[in-house]
């Protein structure tokens, strides 16, 4: 662990996430939502006092301030080995634990989502304010530790306000999503129909609920084969006999049965673009073989994207992100900088403030003392305030010659001495 400490209070991260571990691990050590303030309880009990929990499916982390890293590290490693039932060297072989700047730098890219499986991912920062709300709600998080989550919360703020990281599709779903708006804009008034069960269909399907979709009708050449997800996702189920004459209502059309058999022809879909005066028709080919003729694809207003096409249109937008994203990673560069130093700064104010009272009753004391006399006071002044400084100056110069030197390069620094020095 680093030694380069930044302030009395460290920061520090002991977790595993989907490059150190595996999935295995995650999921033994995973902390359901319901058990966290169990598990920041434990730690409390282990002398953790300043901790957030952060599980989700790509990473398990605890973070924290201590003065003390290697017994954070131990309670932390103890109550997940507890929670995941497995050894504690187990565990160690697949965590990290960083500390100060390195634990810095780390947090504020987790919350930018620059460390993420798929990078530029909105859910991340909302699920480290869901842990930093039920830390705080626990009475886990003081002023150090909030200052921290603070920078990391404005950090993710800027680079979401001057790049584009978390734009463009990285999946074959968020692809079709992507299109969809595009094309019809606010999903809310469309309405939408899945054919088969194939997962990729689903997939899609689940996500344009999640964003707004109006309506979804599932339907299978099997009778009775989409009931289960119909009933999970509340939504209608036609019968298969029923399905082209639905197709003038849709705006969408996923398929995914798979049969080795066209479940969509250029007929039946020319007729319904008939019906519906020409607006567009998006249409996923979501099925292993395809499920859509290809003929289809040269009608006007139908717009036709295979697996393929979608796969293609991710790429594009995760070379985007990557691109993007080296813009980010220099904003978070600076950020760590400057939390960095202005915390170091503000742990400079309390003796600063010590010294401005002492200096202060030193002035008033040689005013006292001077009756009035302005070029006495000043000094009486003087001469105070060295007394003490010298006799402890001479003192280590006499007893300890590498503490001098370090001491006279301070003064130098502190009262710009160089040029005093250079001209005696």
């Amino acid at each position: 662990m680093t030694e380069n400490r930044i302030a009395k209070g460290r920061p520090i991260i002991v977790g595993a996430n989907h490059r150190s571990s595996t999935m295995v691990m995650r999921d033994r050590i995973f902390i359901e939502e319901p058990r966290v303030p169990s598990v920041l309880h434990d730690l409390a009990e282990r002398g953790v006092a300043q901790v957030i929990l952060l599980s989700t499916c790509d990473r398990v982390e605890a973070i924290g301030i201590t003065q003390n890293p290697d017994a954070f590290e131990k309670a932390v490693l103890e109550v997940l080995a507890k929670e995941g039932e497995c050894e504690l060297e187990e565990i160690r072989e697949q965590t990290y634990t960083l500390v100060d700047e390195a634990a810095v730098e780390h947090m504020f890219r987790v919350t930018a989502s620059l460390d993420s499986l798929m990078m530029g991912e909105p859910q991340v920062l909302g699920q480290v304010k869901h842990a930093h709300r039920q830390a705080t709600e626990t009475d886990h998080v003081r002023a150090e530790l909030e200052t921290l989550m603070q920078a990391a919360f404005a950090t993710a703020k800027r680079v979401r306000t001057e790049t584009k990281i978390g734009e463009g599709p990285v999946s074959m779903s968020t692809s079709a999503v992507q299109i969809a708006r595009d094309l019809f804009g606010d999903l809310k008034r469309c309405n939408a129909v899945l054919v088969g069960t194939g997962d990729m269909g689903e997939m899609i399907a689940r996500d344009l609920l999640k964003m707004g979709l109006g309506r979804l009708t599932l339907t299978h050449p099997r009778a009775g084969r989409v009931d289960a997800l119909a009933r999970e996702l509340g939504v209608h189920v036609a019968d298969f006999d029923d399905f082209e004459s639905l197709l003038g209502e849709c705006d969408i059309v996923l398929t995914a049965v798979g049969t080795r058999r066209f479940s969509l022809g250029q007929a039946p879909v020319k007729a319904a673009l008939k019906a519906r005066r020409q607006r567009p028709m998006f249409i996923v080919d979501a099925g292993v073989p395809g499920d859509v003729e290809p003929q289809v694809e040269a009608l006007d207003d139908a717009f036709v994207y295979g697996l393929g096409d979608l796969e293609q249109v991710a790429l594009k937008g995760r070379a985007g992100r990557e691109q993007e994203a080296r813009h980010a990673e220099d904003i978070v560069r600076q950020e760590v900088v400057n939390f960095v130093k202005t915390r170091a700064e503000r742990a400079a104010v309390p003796a600063l403030t010590r010294l401005r009272t002492k200096f202060d009753a030193a002035r008033e004391q040689a005013l006292k003392d001077a009756g009035g006399d302005a070029e006495k006071a000043t000094r009486l002044l003087v001469g105070r305030l060295l007394h003490d400084p010298s006799e402890a100056m001479r003192r280590i110069a006499a007893d300890d010659e590498a503490a001098w030197a370090r001491l006279e390069f301070a003064l130098e620094r502190l009262f710009d001495l160089n040029d005093e020095k250079a001209s005696t």
